[in-house]
């Protein structure tokens, strides 16, 4: 496993506590990656406050917490907790969504100790709320701007890899998925006739993405190159490739869609990858007539009000839509001064002589 924090710089607990998330939940190793620096930071917060150390210095950052057991955990007390959302909001300027990710993993972690393992009596994090978070309004593409970026990259003729990142960016915008099921994709994933091909999503969960036209056609073109005598050498199994002959990798993957962005003029909008999947769900909603639930199981999503977000997006554009009304802007006329039209047509209202 290669996590973003070296296991052997955490305390045991930490350590058995991934490795529990990896073989009992299953879970991603970018999901376990995420548990563990929010756990490190928590608990070089508990000894730099201990140690009186500035969290502002490096030396924050080379607390040794290897040591930390279970007579230590024990002592942690919900307002420790209460203490580090504070740090985290005040002292490292995080937004809620930040605070609440860090919440979910001590809460994660506490929750394996008191229930799984039953090595605590106490669960300090059970009633602690996640901190409330602003439901922003996805951003997309509009049809007219998908089809300049499709146009940037049929354009883009000297670039060696242009079949490659059509049929990438043709995915992104007609399939909804997540960069990191693009990246995972296998050779073997892939239905022959290009009907369909299996994603692993979060959670390492696989759903299968059926293909409409205009992804089987850029899928066929390129894989008829991925297949043919320039990389006949390479023992890949992954789908897309680098110009390395290995598997594309996320920030590849990002670098391209930012260049194409940017050829098309779409650079100053603050699109990126995840954008591109926001698009290709709006679009089906708001033109496709998709129903939300089956939006839910394209987009791979586990609960619903996830995808219900969509649903906001197209009222929005409605309201939108009537303010667009270039009659919009007319005023109406003050009331004292007007007669309606039949009162007028059948004499009412006017002065008699």
């Amino acid at each position: 496993m290669g996590y973003a924090v070296p296991l052997n710089t955490l305390p045991s607990l930490v350590r058995e506590f991934a490795s529990y998330k990896a073989v009992m939940q299953n879970a991603s190793e970018k999901t376990i990656s995420e548990y563990l620096l929010d756990l490190r930071t928590f608990f070089r917060f508990l000894r730099a406050r201990e140690l009186d150390i500035d969290v502002h210095s490096e030396d924050f950052t080379n607390i040794d917490i290897s040591g930390i057991d279970l007579d230590y955990i024990k002592n942690i007390t919900t307002e420790d907790i209460y203490e580090f959302l504070l740090y985290a909001d005040g002292e490292r300027d995080n937004m809620a969504a930040a605070k609440a990710r860090k919440l979910s993993s001590i809460k994660g972690f506490f929750k394996y100790l008191h229930t799984k393992r039953m090595m605590i009596d106490d669960n300090p994090a059970i009633n602690i709320e996640s901190p409330k978070q602003k439901q922003a309004l996805p951003k997309f593409l509009s049809m007219e701007e998908s089809l300049m970026l499709l146009d940037a990259v049929r354009g883009d003729r000297e670039s060696k890899s242009r079949v490659r990142d059509y049929a990438i960016i043709t995915l992104f915008l007609n399939c909804g998925m997540r960069v990191s099921e693009l990246v995972g994709i296998d050779l073997n994933d892939v239905d022959r006739s290009f009907r369909s091909l299996t994603v692993t999503g979060k959670g390492n969960k696989q759903r299968i993405v059926y293909l409409n036209s205009a992804c089987r056609e850029a899928l066929a073109d390129y894989y008829a190159e991925r297949t043919g005598e320039k990389h006949i050498v390479t023992t890949s199994r992954a789908l897309f490739l680098s110009n390395r002959e290995q598997r594309i990798s996320v920030k590849t993957v990002q670098w391209l869609v930012y260049k194409y962005l940017d050829m098309a003029g779409l650079e100053s909008k603050h699109y990126s990858v995840h954008k591109l999947r926001h698009t290709a769900a709006t679009l089906m909603y708001q033109t496709g007539n998709v129903d939300v639930r089956v939006l839910k199981d394209i987009l791979g999503h586990e609960q619903l009000n996830t995808t219900q977000i969509y649903t906001h997006v197209s009222n929005r554009s409605m309201e939108e839509a009537m303010e667009n009304n270039p009659l919009s802007s007319q005023k109406s006329l003050p009331h004292d001064n007007f007669t309606p039209l039949d009162k007028k047509e059948s004499g009412e209202g006017e002065e008699k002589n």
